[in-house]
């Protein structure tokens, strides 16, 4: 019956469609695009795609899969961690681009997946256009599709303009620009990004890094990163740990097989610990701290102009290491006559004027109370002013101080998972790594912290005292080590 049923759908749609055709242009229809750029695109991508490819004259148009989110799980292949395929002959699969929707509705395309099969620069001006009609679509995927360095950089500039478009993964694309770092700069909306067997290397490490933060720019989106199976080596990992000096965003992070040594995972575990200011950033945080102190100047509501200057000479001196008390105290002398000037120009009523003396000394008073606590707000501490980018760089943390003649940060409590697995990392560098954890456990930090599979026995003293440090804090462990109690109590009784 149901073949049947599908026949006689198959006939009814021929016949209104040769009907159609036999009726003329319907005047109320839009005419069909005749170019690829007159193109206007529905949202829809079983309709969308076919037809824009067949505008560019492509002659194997590939197919349109789409699925449910409730089967997606069938329907997408996991993302298997796969060794180097760049020095191998890659066979690709017969094209297919699957969609994942998010209900039955076919604008509501949540997912797009290319595997396993090239994209050439017809089908990447496809996608393009197509994405800025999908409005619900959320995440990206390439693996193994042969895209070049100006197919990411075009699809950067795309991705920008998507509203809701926020994980991308590019694995299995060699790209001999390595213009991955593009996918991380300083206006990217991405928030999940992964770049797994990409061949990235040291050089390519080196302008992810320098993505991730320098002392004038910072990524503040991104939220995790996969850079397995790219043979980035102690000089990548370097690089990388430069990036997580000031990069406040970043919540998780996986390394693993990139043949890290001993070198560059020292580098790592520094960065997560107390760490010793560059000159580079020294200089930037003067800088910082002196246009913070002139906009704080220029913007505080005071009453005279005595009290804006004893204001910004206290906050220079703070910046300085020294203390201003005398200044203080001149200032609150100078408040009286400074607020007396003020009441001439009031519009106030002459009932007012004449209040009574008692009255008009609490005034006063809170007047002078007001001003003082403007100018300790100002001088005490530079970090308390309401502007949300000088509060989250770190160069102006609170927590920075003098340590023979070294300015000493905290360093990284934003990144909770770092996942160093399959490297070469011996026993030298596990004490610098728990240390580290150890400075870290008052003010969060890691809560995962993967070393398996590196070139150190798994009886290690040190590494046995990571493992237990990182089982009272990772959530996976905690929740299953809970499980295990309330089996053991429910067996008790």
């Amino acid at each position: 019956m149901s073949k049947k049923r599908q026949k006689e759908k198959t006939e009814k749609a021929i016949a209104e469609e040769e009907a159609l055709k036999n009726a003329g242009p319907n005047p109320n229809e839009k005419p069909r695009a005749k170019t690829f750029d007159e193109y206007h695109c529905l949202g829809n991508v079983e309709i969308d795609f076919p037809r824009l490819c067949a505008l560019l004259y492509m002659k194997d148009i590939p197919a349109v899969s789409t699925v449910n989110t409730a089967s997606a799980a069938h329907f997408f292949v996991p993302s298997e961690d796969i060794r180097s395929h760049r020095n191998a002959t890659t066979i690709w699969s017969k094209p297919c681009l699957k969609v994942e929707l998010e209900n039955e509705d076919p604008l509501s395309a949540k997912n797009l997946r290319v595997f396993g099969w090239k994209v050439n620069e017809q089908i990447s001006r496809v996608l393009q256009k197509m994405l800025l009609s999908l409005s619900k679509l959320q995440s990206l995927q390439f693996w193994q599709a042969g895209l070049t360095d100006r197919m990411v950089i075009s699809l950067m500039n795309t991705i920008s303009l998507c509203s809701n478009l926020r994980a991308v993964t590019l694995e299995g694309n060699y790209l001999p620009e390595r213009s991955f770092h593009l996918l991380l700069s300083e206006d990217s909306v991405l928030t999940h990004l992964s770049l797994r067997n990409n061949g990235i290397g040291d050089k390519g490490a080196r302008l992810i890094g320098s993505a991730l933060s320098t002392t004038r720019s910072t990524n503040k989106n991104l939220l995790s990163l996969n850079m397995a199976f790219n043979s980035i080596g102690d000089a990548g990992a370097t690089h990388i740990a430069q990036g997580l000096r000031l990069n406040r965003t970043l919540l998780c992070l996986s390394l693993s097989n990139n043949q890290i040594g001993d070198s560059g995972a020292a580098h790592l575990a520094v960065v997560l610990g107390e760490f010793a200011l560059t000159h580079e950033e020294v200089v930037e945080r003067r800088k910082m701290l002196l246009e913070r102190t002139q906009a704080a100047s220029l913007d505080a509501d005071q009453p005279a102009e005595q009290l804006v200057s004893v204001t910004s000479s206290s906050s220079l001196s703070i910046g300085k290491g020294e203390s201003k008390g005398k200044k203080k105290e001149t200032s609150k002398k100078d408040e009286k006559p400074a607020a007396n000037k003020e009441n001439p120009k009031s519009n106030k009523k002459s009932s007012d004027i004449k209040a009574s003396h008692s009255k008009s000394g609490k005034q006063v008073g809170k007047e002078k109370q007001q001003s003082a606590q403007e100018v300790r707000k100002s001088s005490t501490s530079l970090n308390e002013q309401a502007e949300p980018v000088e509060i989250v760089n770190p160069l102006l943390d609170q927590s920075v101080q003098y340590s023979d003649g070294d300015l000493i940060l905290p360093g990284n409590r934003t990144l909770t998972s770092l996942n160093l697995a399959g490297n070469r990392i011996t026993e030298k560098s596990l004490p610098l790594f728990l240390t580290s954890l150890e400075m870290q456990s008052e003010r969060g930090g890691l809560m995962r912290l993967c070393l398996q599979r590196n070139r150190f026995p798994a009886e290690c003293e040190c590494y046995v005292k990571i493992k237990e440090r990182m089982a009272l804090t990772d959530p996976l462990k905690k929740h299953i080590s809970e499980q295990r109690e309330e089996e053991e109590r429910g067996s008790s009784f």
